[in-house]
């Protein structure tokens, strides 16, 4: 049976001509990004999410550019500044710790320390967005869509807990996995795009004593596998990160069981040295877990008549640009305002959503270019996760001492700054 519930909020909802019902599958940060500013609009709102409540765990995700205007404009900037992860710098180590380099001027999960992007928790983030949301929003927890069928007037809808339902539209904001996507567009190998890499995640305690810190290890400087730990939720716990790539199939590297991802990760990361095998011991003890592949979805289309994609979904960019969770807010933002300019006619504002997205998510997904190389294993680079690339001065003092053997620790290239500067260029449209 579904776990049905609304949003605690108290904001006001203003009157539309017509209501128009949208469902929105998944509860991540686009859609309940997408829920925040439909249901501002007027719309009436439902979440459908499998998992029994907003997911936590996860990576630092990084909010910049043109996304910072959208959660000043929900009125979360404060807050969301509040949260923010506050790393002082990184330090590259050895298989026996010791510290081969350390840097104050930028770390390779949020770009430059003191610079104006904002790095913060996925699951904080998610918190916020979604406590943000006026109260007229239902969530499903602990469901999800089986079928639905377009017709003329909607879009019927059977969960798969067996209940059915009747909705004006449907959004897919569930993931890189989407299964909006399959029942709508066809299989996941039709648009699904691999570069071999795959991403473990989780949390420990922060047994090291690290005070907003990252560290990073790579064996022998390449980055066929590697391991990143940095200090969450005010030096409690610690969110580790490892990395190795594959050349096989993608079925055997992606089990559905979470109990055979674990044995694959610690399969694959066992040589890793530092305070990696006690990671991989307190990976079996924790819920906040997550493990993909490294991945872009390009469609040429991401609406099919009542049914359109959002964020991952649509046109993830991979966590090696560091700008998918920049680019479902404003994507968010932007579908939203152009279902509210339209009165709700999908006719219209399904292609005006993707005429002004397409040129923004093509610069977004450029970055992968770059950052791809860094993890090919035929060279050095300088961390799991994809440098944030703003030329920010950072405050207080800086300092960096470079590792032999890995060039550029001290900052991104100027190739994938550019590549930055170019991806978080969009005028918000007001609405």
């Amino acid at each position: 049976m579904a776990n049905t519930s609304t949003a605690p909020n108290t904001s006001t909802t203003p009157s539309r001509s017509r209501t128009t019902s949208v469902l929105v599958s998944g509860a991540g940060i686009a859609g309940t990004a997408l829920a925040y500013w439909l249901e501002r609009y007027g719309f009436r709102v439902t979440v459908v999410e499998r998992a029994p409540s907003l997911r936590g765990g996860g990576q630092a995700v990084d909010i910049r550019g043109n996304a910072l205007g959208v959660v000043e404009r929900m009125g979360l900037l404060e807050e969301v500044r509040a949260r923010r992860t506050g790393l002082r710098g990184m330090s590259l180590v050895d298989a026996d710790g010791r510290e081969l380099g350390r840097t104050t001027e930028w770390t390779a999960t949020g770009g430059p320390v003191g610079g104006p992007d904002v790095e913060i928790l996925r699951d904080e983030l998610a918190e916020l967005v979604a406590g943000a949301a006026g109260p007229g929003i239902e969530y499903r927890f602990e469901d999800a869509i089986d079928t639905l069928v377009q017709y003329g007037d909607g879009v019927q809808v059977r969960f798969r807990s067996g209940t059915e339902q009747s909705f004006d539209l449907v959004v897919g904001a569930d993931g890189l996995h989407s299964n909006t996507r399959r029942l709508v567009f066809g299989p996941e190998a039709d648009y699904l795009h691999s570069v071999g890499t795959y991403v473990a995640g989780w949390s420990v305690p922060n047994h090291l004593g690290l005070d907003r810190w990252e560290v990073i290890h790579q064996p022998g400087g390449t980055t066929d596998r590697n391991c990143l730990a940095m200090t969450a939720r005010d030096n409690t716990e610690l969110r580790v990160f490892v990395s190795f790539r594959s050349d096989e199939p993608l079925d055997r590297m992606l089990p559905r069981d979470r109990t055979e991802q674990r044995r694959l990760i610690a399969e694959r990361c066992a040589h890793l040295g530092w305070e990696v095998p006690r990671f991989l011991r307190g990976m079996w003890d924790t819920d906040a877990f997550h493990y993909d592949v490294v991945a872009q979805i390009r469609m040429e289309r991401w609406s099919n008549d009542r049914v359109a994609l959002l964020g991952d979904a649509g046109y993830c960019c991979s966590p090696l640009t560091g700008q998918g969770t920049s680019v479902a807010l404003t994507a968010a933002y932007v579908l939203a305002g152009e279902l509210h300019a339209a009165d709700g006619d999908h006719r219209t504002a399904f292609p005006a959503y993707e005429r002004r997205l397409r040129d923004h998510v093509a610069a977004n997904q450029a970055i992968l270019d770059l950052t791809a190389d860094l993890y090919s294993g035929d060279g050095p680079g300088p961390a799991p996760a994809a440098p944030a690339g703003t030329t920010a001065t950072p405050e207080g003092d800086a300092a960096t001492t470079a590792p032999a053997g890995v060039p550029d620790f001290d900052r991104p290239g100027p190739e994938l700054e550019e590549a930055f500067r170019a991806a978080t260029v969009f005028d918000l449209p007001d609405y």
